[in-house]
């Protein structure tokens, strides 16, 4: 059997060079005085002016937003907008790389948006395209009703369910555009990422890491 240390050598080197580039930021939302901030998919972290968290420093809140800075890098945040790459020389979502560390229960969950507004996603190379709840549908503003109509199944049942097509979907600093999609008529816990997403790109997994590498 080969060894895993060249691995995870590698594995280690990969994160070193993560973190001298940009930083994917999202304001979760406000807590009092504190906001709460998810850095590279984290769980959420609440941190008051000043403080400091994976690389990521608070500067300031007001209202909704919250201005954070990254290597000397500014960035204005606010609460529902899509992650924002700050530090590093980022312009914009132009990367062909996603990494995706597996969560607790080996799901692969990862903060992303949709038509440029934030949501969470489930990996489920299962489902045929990205698949939407209808409480995150209208949330986001898709004019689902425009779309095909048919029928879906869910885990409870079968439900009403709408084809469209999405503008962007966007993960990390990838960003992919025209995509299919569903919305379902139930509520679901996650916005599924399928296959219409996930095909354009070559899969890996090694242990407890996705990385998905952009096909062209």
């Amino acid at each position: 059997m080969p060894s895993a240390l060249p691995r995870r050598i590698a594995f280690l080197l990969a994160l070193a060079a993560g973190a001298a580039g940009a930083q994917t930021v999202t304001l979760q939302g406000m807590l009092g005085s504190k906001a709460l901030v998810i850095v590279d998919g984290s769980a959420p972290k609440s941190l008051a002016a000043g403080e400091t968290f994976k690389g990521v420093k608070l500067l300031s809140i007001l209202g909704d937003q919250a201005v954070v800075e990254v290597e000397g890098k500014r960035q204005t945040l606010r609460v529902g907008d899509a992650p924002a790459s700050v530090g590093g020389g980022a312009a914009g979502a132009n990367g062909s790389r996603i990494a995706i560390t597996a969560g607790s229960g080996g799901h692969f969950l990862t903060q992303g948006a949709i038509n440029g507004r934030a949501v969470q996603f489930m990996v489920d190379t299962g489902a045929t395209s990205v698949a939407i709840g209808l409480r995150d549908a209208e949330r986001l503003g898709i004019d689902y009703r425009k779309g095909v109509p048919g029928m879906g199944s869910t885990a409870n049942g079968t439900v009403p369910m709408w084809r469209v097509k999405l503008a962007s979907v966007r993960v990390g600093d990838v960003e992919v555009y025209e995509v299919d999609a569903v919305v379902l008529g139930a509520s679901m816990p996650y916005v599924l990422l399928g296959n219409s997403f996930l095909s354009r790109f070559q899969m890996k997994r090694e242990n407890d890491l996705l990385v998905l590498e952009r096909r062209y």
